[in-house]
C-alpha cells in the first residue's frame, strides 16, 4: 500500500481520507488547525498561506502516490488565498512527483444553457469562478509541460453524510424536515439541480488518482440524475417518516436584506443562477471511461437521513 496526503478535511477531504485508510493506504492530513489521532490517519497542523508552512508541504508528501487537494479558503477570500495555495500545491508535486487530485466545482462555466460537459469553456466572470478557473489552468499548464501530474475531479453542490453547514441540503434544511417542520431555501425550489454525493467524490478523487489514463483533464463526478430541492427536501422527508413538509422560497428582498449582515449571503449573490434555473451536471464522459457511478439516490436519502439522526441524536 502507499502513502496518500489530503489536504482538508471537510466533508470530501474526510471522507476521502478515510475511504483510503480504509483501503489499508497510509494517509496523512494536513489542516491548519490539525486534529487529534483518528485510526489509520496522521493528522499534521500546516498553514497552507504560511511561506515557511507551504514549503513543509514538500517534506510532508515525500514519497507519497497522491497529494489530494480538497481545502478551500473561507468563502470572502477565494480570490486573495486560493492562488498561493494552488501554487503550494503544485509545488509539492513537482518537488516530489505525487499526481495532484484537485477537487473543483462548477463556478469556472458559468452561467449556460443545458447540462454542463467538461468541454464547456470556463468563460464565468465573477471573481469566485475566474479563481477556480485559474487555479486548474496552473495546473493543467504545469501537467502539459511535463512539470507534474494533474487531475480535476469537478463536484455540484454536495450532499450526503458529513455535510453541514456549507450545504444546501444539510444544516439548514434537514434538522427542521427531520421535525416536520418548513424549510426555506434559495432560489427555485423547482429548478432542476444536480446533487454530488459525498461518498462518490471520495471514490471517484481515489479512482482517478490511482488511473493514469485520468490524468491531465477535468472530470465530472459521478453524479444520479437531477432532481429539484423540493423534491429532495420531499425524499428526505419521506425517508424520515416526517413529511410532506413545506418547501419556501426565501423571498430576494429578505436575502438582500440579510446578506448586509451575512458575508456567506453576500458571496453567494455571485452564483445566484445555480439556484434560479436548472444547474445540471453531465457525467457521462467519467462514466463511459471510469468505473465508478453515482450512489443511486434511495440510498443517499436513506444514508443522510440515518447520519443525520445519529448526529442530532449524539448532539442533543
Amino acid at each position: 500500500m502507499s502513502l496518500h496526503v489530503v489536504v482538508g478535511f471537510g466533508p470530501a477531504g474526510a471522507a476521502t481520507a478515510r475511504l483510503l485508510a480504509a483501503q489499508g493506504h497510509s494517509v496523512r492530513v494536513v489542516t491548519k488547525s490539525g486534529r487529534g489521532p483518528e485510526p489509520g490517519i496522521e493528522h499534521i497542523a500546516l498553514d497552507m498561506l504560511d511561506t515557511a508552512d507551504s514549503k513543509r508541504l514538500i517534506d510532508i508528501a515525500q514519497d507519497a502516490t497522491a497529494l489530494y487537494s480538497c481545502g478551500a479558503p473561507p468563502y470572502p477570500r477565494w480570490a486573495s488565498e486560493w492562488p498561493p495555495m494552488a501554487a503550494s500545491l503544485c509545488a509539492a508535486a513537482e518537488a516530489t512527483g505525487a499526481v495532484l487530485v484537485m477537487l473543483g466545482n462548477l463556478y469556472g462555466y458559468g452561467p449556460v444553457d443545458g447540462p454542463m460537459t467538461e468541454e464547456m469553456p470556463l468563460a464565468a466572470t465573477g471573481p469566485k469562478g475566474r479563481v477556480r478557473a485559474a487555479v486548474w489552468e496552473l495546473a493543467r499548464q504545469l501537467h502539459e509541460l511535463g512539470r507534474i501530474k494533474a487531475v480535476e475531479l469537478r463536484a455540484s453542490d454536495f450532499f450526503g453524510p458529513g455535510v453541514t453547514d456549507g450545504g444546501h441540503l444539510a444544516g439548514r434544511v434537514v434538522p427542521r424536515l427531520l421535525r416536520g417542520k418548513p424549510v426555506s431555501t434559495l432560489g427555485d425550489p423547482d429548478a432542476p439541480h444536480s446533487w454530488s454525493y459525498v461518498p462518490d467524490v471520495a471514490r471517484a478523487l481515489v479512482e482517478v488518482a490511482g488511473d493514469a489514463r485520468a490524468w491531465g483533464r477535468a472530470w465530472h463526478v459521478p453524479t444520479a440524475p437531477p432532481l429539484s430541492t423540493r423534491e429532495m427536501v420531499d425524499r428526505l422527508a419521506g425517508q424520515a417518516g416526517t413529511g410532506p413538509v413545506a418547501v419556501r422560497r426565501l423571498p430576494p428582498a429578505v436575502v438582500r436584506v440579510a446578506s448586509f449582515v451575512s458575508p456567506l449571503l453576500r458571496e453567494l449573490d455571485e452564483i445566484r443562477y445555480q439556484f434560479d434555473r436548472p444547474f445540471v451536471v453531465d457525467s457521462s464522459a467519467y462514466e463511459a471511461q471510469l468505473t465508478v457511478r453515482a450512489t443511486p439516490v434511495e440510498e443517499q436519502i436513506e444514508a443522510t437521513v440515518a447520519w443525520w439522526r445519529d448526529r442530532l441524536n449524539t448532539t442533543g
